[in-house]
């Protein structure tokens, strides 16, 4: 009841259809970056029922770039409000299979519209007033949003408006994730392991040579692009594999690299009571 959700548009065309209003600065970020992974947070229209935004007087929109997805969107003529096909706090689906391995006979369809092209979810940005500021880092890096806009963003570390993804325990796989510098990554694994743990190891481009002693490693791409686009994957087959415990270094906060670095800190945070 408390958790917002985005509600996906097929055309920027249609948020006067579900927002009060569309400030300029909102408008020029929909112009530069739709479709594609930026969401905008922005004061509620009426027909948008309390039930969608999680009790807030905001909304999230945006248009997401799937072709597959834009064909659904447009053919049902509305806004499709809906979280990633995943368990709440669970590690985010990046292709169909994951979709159907979680949710199961839950869902009757799955629309298989091939991988993820980004990995990680997207940008949301509060655009409820002059003032821009970003409430969850994504597919949008923060220097193309201040390029476009030609002045700095905010990066809150906490905000009045909840927004998906932003729980203490997030994006998070069944292994516990525990969060290192890139230079301790396998010392801490082979620690871990030697104390019984089975060990999955995401382990830094560079100590990719490097052998390491643990129940399973994933050496990473040097690419952010790459990394996003296979972090829940990662996760996902660590846990495929065994692991009880996952030893990973979030990367520098540039580019793509801060949507990681805030995946893995919310996927290390701290697990809700049984």
């Amino acid at each position: 009841p408390s958790h917002p959700l985005i509600v996906h548009l097929a055309d920027a065309e249609q948020l006067g259809d579900w927002v009060a209003d569309v400030p300029a600065t909102a408008r020029l970020l929909a112009e530069r970056f739709w479709p594609g992974p930026l969401t905008l947070v922005l004061r509620r229209g009426r027909r948008v029922p309390l039930e969608t935004t999680g009790g807030l007087e905001t909304v999230a929109v945006r248009v997401p770039a799937h072709p597959v997805a834009l064909a659904l969107l447009a053919a049902f003529g509305g806004g499709i409000a809906a979280p990633s096909a995943n368990r709440f706090g669970s590690v985010s689906p990046t292709t169909a299979g994951h979709v159907r391995a979680e949710l199961g006979d839950a869902v009757d369809v799955v629309l298989d519209g091939g991988p993820c092209q980004v990995g990680v979810e997207s940008t949301i940005v509060d655009a409820t007033g002059e003032t821009l500021s970003i409430l969850r880092p994504g597919g949008v890096t923060r220097e193309d949003l201040e390029t476009a806009l030609g002045r700095p963003l905010a990066v809150p570390a906490t905000s009045h408006i909840r927004v998906p993804g932003q729980h203490p325990s997030h994006y998070a796989p069944r292994a516990r994730v525990v969060l290192v510098e890139p230079d301790k990554v396998i010392a801490e694994a082979e620690r871990a392991q030697e104390s019984g743990h089975r060990v999955g190891v995401l382990l830094p481009p560079a100590f990719a040579d490097a052998e390491v002693k643990a129940h399973a490693v994933v050496a990473l791409p040097a690419s952010m692009p790459a990394y996003a686009r296979e972090l829940y994957a990662f996760l996902r087959e660590l846990d495929q594999r065994g692991c009880d415990l996952i030893i990973a270094s979030p990367p520098g906060e540039q580019g793509l690299g801060a949507a990681i670095a805030n995946r893995l800190r919310r996927a290390a945070g701290p697990r809700p009571a049984a």
